[in-house]
């Protein structure tokens, strides 16, 4: 028997810097997951954010010089779980999120699996 549905199902992407963006796709493509949309700038992402079925987002906390807060609180709102992406570390984080799992750029694959997983079994599905 084999297995059609990828084991964290799909991931909504923001990420502004383009060979990042594709580098993550492809991670997270090779881990089994589907990427259901990706934005590169913040009003796209708020868009996306309310209007795309996902199971889970990845959130570059900067955006072309903008905090992702309006992107995380659309997340929150509709319960959907986020994991930000900083190469700033928690300091960097918007302070009303400072608790939300966080990958550390740059990250390697297994730690993204990791940090995925971890959040995934933390939500009730």
């Amino acid at each position: 028997m084999t297995a059609a549905k990828p084991p964290g199902g799909s991931v909504f992407l923001v990420e502004d810097e383009v060979m990042i963006r594709m580098m993550v796709a492809d991670m997270l493509e090779e881990l089994g997951y589907s990427v259901a949309a990706e934005a590169g700038e913040i009003n796209e992402a708020v868009r996306l954010a309310g209007s795309t079925e996902f199971d889970i987002a990845i959130l570059d906390v900067n955006v072309n010089g903008k905090v992702i807060s309006p992107v995380a609180n659309v997340i929150q709102t509709r319960g959907r779980p986020f994991i930000f992406a900083t190469g700033y570390g928690a300091q960097g984080l918007p302070e009303e999120y400072r608790d939300r799992p966080t990958l550390q750029k740059p990250f390697q694959m297994e730690t993204l699996a990791q940090v995925i997983a971890s959040t995934l079994k933390g939500v009730a599905v």
